[in-house]
Parts: structure tokens; sequence; C-alpha cells
């Protein structure tokens, strides 16, 4: 009998075998933000996005599958759920708090490289310089440990943490953010996301 987190995790890597492989096919989903994939995460999986927020589905997390897959609901599948709404970065917290017990458990190098990503996303997505810090170390070795077909894929995730961490080490926090959860930007914030690519 497969595991209750099969199905979110089959839909979120697909059929893929090799990193490159699984981003090749899975890229628009992970960050294509289109409105008739967040439906189809609602349809199938807001039930479950609920429950992990509302605190539910601890038991998941004693497994490194079923760990992933708790993350995914509260990190990434709350962004596409509650796109442009507050709720969107409501299991953040949480998120944080699973990453920091499964790292410490040896649960993410007992993930192939390609899922260890999503780990390592809630470390970037934290408005927190010691969390970045950590996301970009964690990029960084999973770029080392690339093969020559991969290197390109994981240089562009390491690019994306720097850039994060920057934002982070400027501000202290995510201007984009500021409108949806309701805390005012300053002027230099407003500046910022006049720039090209602001908002990731």
């Amino acid at each position: 009998m497969p595991a209750p987190w099969q199905p979110l995790l089959d839909w979120w890597f697909g059929p893929g075998r090799t990193a490159a492989e699984v981003a090749g096919q899975r890229h628009s989903l992970w960050f294509g933000k289109r409105g008739s994939q967040d439906a189809e995460a609602r349809e199938r999986f807001g039930a479950w996005v609920e429950q992990a927020l509302e605190g539910g589905l601890d038991d998941w997390a004693a497994s490194p599958d079923g760990w992933l897959a708790l993350i995914l609901l509260l990190d990434q599948l709350p962004r596409m759920v509650h796109r442009d709404g507050p709720r969107a970065f409501a299991g953040d917290a949480r998120a944080q708090a699973l990453v920091d017990d499964g790292l410490e458990r040896g649960f993410a190098a007992r993930l192939p490289a390609i899922r260890q990503v999503f780990v390592y996303l809630v470390l970037e997505h934290a408005e927190d310089p010691v969390r970045q810090e950590r996301s970009v170390a964690a990029f960084r070795a999973l770029l080392d440990g690339a093969g020559p077909a991969e290197r390109e894929l994981f240089t562009n995730f390491l690019d994306y943490a720097e850039r994060h961490r920057a934002v982070i080490a400027r501000f202290g926090r995510f201007p984009h953010r500021n409108a949806v959860l309701g805390r005012a930007s300053t002027a230099e914030e407003l500046a910022y996301l006049q720039e090209p690519g602001a908002g990731f």
C-alpha cells in the first residue's frame, strides 16, 4: 500500500530519473505561476495544505519522504493555493522548524539532490540571515556534488539562493511581501521594488 503522501510527491517530481529530467519536466509547475496549476494544487491537495497549516499531519515527519511531503505542504503549496494572500506564507515558521529537525536527523542526505532543493528552499524563503547563510551553503554543496550534465541546473539554484541572501542582508526581509502582509515599505524598499526581477 503506497504511503499517503506518495500522490503529492509523484505530482511534484514526476517520472524523471535524473535531476535534469525532473527539473525539465517540472520546472513550469515549480516556478510557473500559472492559474491552472494553482487550481490543480488547490483541488488535489488543498485539504492537506489546510491540515498542515493548522498543525496536522505530524506523523508524516517520521520518514524522509513524508517529511519532504509535509515541507511541500507548508512551504511550496501555500504559495500556490493562497497566491497573493497572506496565508501563502502561513506555513513558513513550521516548515523552518521541520527543516531544522530533519536536517539534524540526517533526512535530507537520504533524498536525491533534486528533492533536497525543496528542503533548502525553505531556508531560502526565510527572513532570517542565519538561515540564508545555511541555504547558500547547502546549495553550494549540491553544486559541488553535481555531475557535468547537472552543473548548470544547480548553478542556477545557487544563484537564486545568493540573490535571496543579498536581499535579506540589505533589508532584513523580502520587500515584495510587504503589501500582501500589510507591512509598510520604506522608501529604499519601494525603489528596490521598481528594479527588474526584484520580486523573484
